[in-house]
């Protein structure tokens, strides 16, 4: 099944004194998504922000929020950044005792389920979860920080997943050091879903839709 190539900016890599303004800009650009990366300092290395935050953007931009929740415990947070405006929420494997269960509440709460796999899980996690999941998320760098490097054995693990969901209605994307240059490989393997943060907002926000562009000009020249 051939899903729609989706360009989602993160918000991690925005300025955060001009966070409304740099998720408009963003969303005028080209986006297709907004991804929100929840950081807890205690599952990964970094705090980012909460749903009170994300909240306050929701009126900014139509466009669906993308929320990767990199936090544990995450069953308890799940009501509130579904309240605040999340439309899939992806949980990662080990966030949570019974992952079954984490993405039985997201769909209960009306949003779109995603598990997301950090570089060293193992796509088996997922294996008895596809019929709960909207989205799988590739960590193409340990989460944690923006700015990381590319790792490139990941690119067989996207099409590991591919060959894995074949068929189902299930987007594949990837996250981290997503540029002009490593979108063709992604996208090629089986990806469809970029994350990219600092290669989109880099320069002033004139500059996104170029940036944009770029990368999605990039995703695309590779993967006939």
């Amino acid at each position: 099944m051939v899903r729609p190539l989706r360009i989602a900016p993160s918000i991690l890599s925005a300025d955060f004194a001009r966070l409304g303004d740099e998720v408009r800009a963003v969303d005028q650009a080209g986006a297709d998504w907004i991804h929100i990366d929840v950081m807890d300092g205690h599952f990964v290395p970094n705090i980012s922000f909460g749903p009170v935050v994300m909240a306050s953007i929701r009126p900014v931009t139509r466009k669906p929020f993308d929320v990767h929740l990199m936090i544990a415990p995450v069953d308890c947070y799940l009501e509130a950044f579904a309240k605040a405006g999340a439309d899939t929420i992806t949980v990662h494997a080990e966030a949570g005792p019974h992952l079954d269960r984490s993405l039985q509440t997201v769909k209960a709460l009306g949003k779109k389920a995603g598990v997301a796999l950090n570089p060293g899980t193992p796509i088996d996690h997922i294996r008895h979860v596809l019929d709960r999941l909207d989205l799988i998320l590739i960590m193409t760098v340990n989460p944690g920080f923006g700015g990381q490097s590319f790792i490139a054995a990941m690119i067989d693990k996207i099409r590991e997943t591919r060959d894995l969901v074949s068929g189902r209605n299930i987007d594949i994307e990837v996250d981290g050091g997503i540029t002009a240059e490593t979108a063709p490989l992604v996208v090629k393997a089986g990806a469809n879903a970029l994350v990219t943060g600092s290669a989109v907002f880099k320069g002033d926000a004139k500059a996104y839709a170029r940036n944009i562009a770029a990368i999605r000009t990039g995703a695309t020249s590779l993967a006939a």
